[in-house]
């Protein structure tokens, strides 16, 4: 049996949740195929919720099948030393960026193709708590003349009280400011992530009963307007998905995921370079590894 968001479908297999066509993650053959010879390349985003903790309900297993090339993970909560072999799949190029305070935040990138990572933004938050890691990768004989950007992010929840909303709104406003550099010296980047914000109505659930609440906030919903609608970056997921109820993060609380009360929150936002690359985006729900899914999309290159 098959559901909505099985990588491999059988299309002659019973489903109870009656899935739309785009819901439904097709091997990359099926681009290659209709795109000849271009090349497709994969990202999957996904809060790990402690990579310790999903490498036991199976994350790896479906990272080997979801054939992606590059893996952006967020909240590892994992040292360097913890950080073994078990972790570490055959065949992939791996870096981690831990926060110094063990347990704690922390990203990686996971990748097929070798890439040269660099860490931090520069700022304390980003750096001491391990938020942000961009790998640089080569993809000249993929037809591109200059150097992609692949990024993980893992923004601070201001969920918690007054202070941490104040951490998390320091951070957007320092990250603004690389955001627009970035931007003025024409990077190409796909920063994916855990934005730990929710951009407009058609991605959460709860609109009306989350107007005070952090994430929802209306100065972090402007925060993403600037991004989108003044610097020019891209949120590629909306480029090819216009549909409602479909999210990337569910609270433990009240049933939430069986009832699909979510916020979409995690994100690949992307230089403008990658809009019309974009093929397809869909949220992986047929495992679950964490309190959030895998966002996968494809991006034609060539």
């Amino acid at each position: 049996m098959t559901n909505a968001n099985s990588l491999h479908p059988n299309p002659q297999a019973p489903t109870a949740l009656n899935p739309k066509p785009n819901d439904i993650i097709p091997p990359k053959s099926i681009h290659t195929i209709k795109h000849g010879n271009k090349h497709v390349l994969r990202v999957v985003s996904i809060n790990v919720n402690g990579l310790r903790a999903s490498e036991k309900k199976g994350l790896f297993d479906f990272i080997i099948k979801s054939d992606a090339d590059v893996i952006c993970m967020q909240e590892t909560r994992l040292t360097h030393e913890q950080w073994t072999d078990k972790f570490k799949p055959v065949g992939y190029h791996t870096h981690l960026f831990p926060a110094e305070r063990a347990g704690y935040a922390g990203v990686a990138i996971y990748s097929k193709l070798p890439f040269v990572p660099t860490d931090g933004l520069g700022f304390e938050i980003a750096d001491t708590q391990g938020r942000f890691s961009c790998g640089r990768f080569d993809l000249s004989e993929w037809g591109l003349d200059t150097p992609v950007h692949i990024a993980s992010l893992y923004l601070p929840s201001g969920s918690s009280g007054d202070d941490a909303q104040a951490r998390k709104d320091e951070f957007l406003e320092k990250y603004k400011t690389i955001l627009k550099r970035w931007r003025d010296d024409n990077k190409s980047i796909i920063i994916c992530g855990d934005y730990n914000i929710v951009h407009k109505r058609i991605d959460i659930k709860n609109w009306p009963g989350n107007q005070k609440a952090s994430g929802c906030l209306p100065h972090e919903r402007a925060w993403l307007d600037h991004i989108y609608d003044e610097l020019g970056y891209v949120d590629t997921f909306r480029v090819v998905r216009d549909d409602s109820d479909i999210y990337s993060w569910w609270s433990n609380r009240g049933q939430a995921r069986a009832k699909n009360v979510g916020w979409r929150i995690d994100y690949h936002v992307c230089s403008p370079d990658w809009m019309a690359r974009t093929l397809g985006a869909w949220v992986y729900r047929d495992a679950w590894y964490s309190d959030h899914a895998p966002v996968v999309v494809d991006y034609v290159i060539g």
